[in-house]
């Protein structure tokens, strides 16, 4: 029986590869830019709405529970039907769905757009980690992920360029339509790209085999993979939806002056993912094994995030971007890590289902992060108690991968 990803006859070249990943980039990246779009138009729709900072964090919270939901069956769809299927398909969902948003005429028809918008979009990170596991040699990993993985930051980077001036002058539904509308051109080039896949050689008979949901939990990877996300990506997502309200709130920025520390601050998140893609192979090429040299990496970054707290007592907006800047830097770094130590660990046949366990952990942590943000603003705490919780996040989550895994042996190393 043939599996989902089955090639075509005929040998494939490099470029197909090559093309797949830069498709997942751009779609990567049009992920990002749809989710930014509340985020970054939350005056407008607040006001639109009545809503204050505790119902625009339980309408965040709610999207998170919402797309680690989706999440118990992203995994399974993506390893039995195949990256090209599963995430075609998502796109469609996910870009009627952010057009949905301008055409709501209440709360509920707006929450339910939302809802099935970040449902559909949680299969991004596993699709991209599946399609980098199966069509790309060990040392070729690490780069392909860490180009996907500056789709984020630049998607981040380009909303706020381009939403608030286009919802300024044509209304924030606008801003909605035209990214939904871009999620469709990005879909025909999907179809037309991604006809003739073939997997790496040696992953042909492992990705051969069914998808086994009992088989990954009963795995210690699966764990440390969860737990590590579960403690980094609330974080991501913490800054990711409340970066643009904590410029207003703390340095009395306005939604057009936020745009520049927001942007810098993105900036230099995609410049780390893209020194994780460098550095991994490096510290590789420097006779470290796959378990010291991701370790290695991990560290580094998580040293890089702890002095976040002095963003909050900073002198200037510019400051306290750079600052936080060089934590989602890190994150970014420490991130790519994790999702290559899954590509490098896990057989092919259940890589989307360990990743969506792992992104399940994230949503749900992200879940708690939001809701309690919003509890931490209304009662008058601030945003320092979340600063220093990030501060000492990422040595945990390093901790809890080695606790689990003390040497990380991946496919092609054991293999050799």
């Amino acid at each position: 029986m043939h599996s989902a990803e089955t090639p075509a006859r005929g040998t494939v070249g490099r470029n197909v590869s090559s093309g797949l990943i830069v498709l997942l980039f751009f779609g990567t990246i049009i992920n990002y830019v749809d989710r930014q779009v509340l985020s970054l138009l939350k005056p407008s729709i607040e006001a639109a709405y009545g809503w204050g900072d505790a119902e625009f964090a339980h309408f965040a919270s709610m999207s998170q529970l919402a797309a680690a939901t989706a999440l118990i069956f992203v995994g399974w769809l993506i390893d039995r039907f195949g990256v090209r299927r599963a995430y075609g398909a998502a796109v469609g969902l996910w870009s009627l769905a952010g057009i949905a948003h301008a055409f709501a005429v209440t709360v509920g028809q707006f929450v339910s757009a939302r809802i099935a918008l970040v449902a559909a979009e949680s299969i991004n990170t596993p699709a991209a980690v599946k399609a980098a596991a199966l069509y790309l040699p060990i040392k070729q990993r690490s780069m392909a992920l860490g180009i996907v993985n500056t789709a984020p930051n630049l998607g981040n980077i380009i909303a706020p360029l381009t939403v608030i001036p286009f919802a300024a002058i044509y209304g924030w539904q606008s801003a909605f339509i035209v990214t939904g509308l871009i999620g469709f051109v990005w879909l025909a080039f999907w179809i037309a790209g991604t006809r003739r896949l073939q997997p790496v050689a040696t992953m042909l008979a492992e990705d051969a085999s069914k998808p086994s949901i009992r088989e990954a939990l009963s795995d210690r990877v699966t764990w440390a993979i969860a737990g590590a996300k579960a403690l980094t990506d609330m974080f991501w997502w913490f800054f990711t939806f409340w970066l643009p309200d904590l410029f207003v709130k703390v340095f009395g920025l306005t939604q057009k002056e936020l745009i520049g520390p927001t942007a810098l601050a993105f900036t230099l998140a995609a410049i780390g993912a893209l020194t994780a893609g460098v550095l991994f192979p490096r510290l590789l090429s420097r006779g470290l094994s796959v378990n010291k040299a991701r370790k290695t990496a991990m560290l580094m970054y998580a040293l890089v995030i702890v002095p976040i707290p002095l963003a909050l007592t900073a002198a200037s907006p510019w400051t306290a971007a750079a600052i936080i800047g060089m934590a989602l830097f890190a994150h970014q770094g420490f991130s790519t890590n994790i999702f290559g130590f899954a590509a490098d660990t896990v057989p092919t046949s259940r890589v989307g289902t360990v990743m969506a366990i792992g992104a399940i952990a994230g949503n749900l942590a992200g879940f708690g992060i939001q809701e309690t943000t919003g509890w931490l603003l209304t009662n008058g705490h601030g945003y320092a108690p979340l600063f220093y919780g990030a501060a000492v996040a990422y040595l945990t989550a390093l901790g809890i991968i080695h606790l689990l895994v003390p040497r990380i042996v991946a496919r092609d190393e054991a293999s050799a």
